[in-house]
């Protein structure tokens, strides 16, 4: 395939990715659920790795919602046990040694406190970074983040309210511009409650691919879409 960065097609500053497929990617292969989950997890570096790479800034990935608390116990348990081993893995060094920022999104206070502290580390470490941005959704949800948002805004006695106050000051992305490109593997056509104010003019691309084996090829197909198909006149007419 073409490198994307030998064209003169514009690159999204920001892409989102619903990272989905795990579980039915581990039946199609006969593996257990937990290798569905770890292969997820590995394939986070060769994406951002990509993304890098092709010219995105932004990557914004959604890895555990306020909804996945409704899953099995043992499942839930598992993937607490993962995001702890991946903070503590040679994941942090990867991503300050790539000049990776690395930021969270969602309701942190849930968490326990070795996995808080991690998180913290995590963005700590890796503040000062310049070369490329990466945010990690965890215990995230659309409509959460807008009610947390109306109560920092209510608790600040904010007057001036519109939207941009609202985007810039209250939402868990005020520091970024909002996605240009939503990616969701494994084929389902659903927003599933993720960055429900900052999608509204974001392009949509669906993709059959389960997300471990969702690679550099699949996202370069993913942005070459985006730029063969953009008309983001947010409204207006297009002549």
């Amino acid at each position: 395939m073409t490198e994307l960065t030998n064209t003169n097609q514009r690159i999204p500053l920001h892409v989102a990715i619903i990272m989905d497929g795990n579980a039915r990617w581990a039946k199609s292969k006969n593996l257990s659920l937990i290798n569905g989950h770890k292969k997820g997890a590995d394939n986070i570096e060769l994406i951002v790795k990509k993304a890098k790479k092709i010219g995105v800034k932004i990557l914004t990935l959604f890895a555990f919602s306020t909804e996945n608390w409704k899953r099995p116990k043992e499942e839930v348990s598992y993937l607490m046990k993962l995001l702890k081993e991946y903070l503590e893995s040679k994941f942090l060094q990867k991503m300050n040694a790539d000049n990776v920022k690395v930021n969270f999104i969602g309701d942190l206070s849930v968490f326990s406190e070795s996995i808080k502290n991690l998180i913290k580390n995590t963005i700590n470490i890796t503040k000062n970074n310049s070369g490329f941005i990466l945010n990690i959704a965890l215990n995230y949800g659309g409509r959460d983040e807008i009610i947390r948002a109306i109560k920092k805004l209510i608790e600040a006695k904010e007057t001036n309210i519109d939207e941009e106050t609202f985007a810039k000051k209250y939402l868990d992305t005020k520091d970024y511009p909002d996605p240009e490109l939503l990616i969701r593997t494994g084929g389902n056509f659903r927003i599933s409650n993720f960055l429900l104010w900052q999608i509204a003019y974001t392009e949509i691309y669906v993709t059959n691919t389960f997300w471990p084996d969702f690679n550099g090829d699949e996202l370069e197909k993913a942005i070459k879409n985006f730029y063969m198909n953009e008309k983001r006149n947010f409204g207006g007419r297009i002549e």
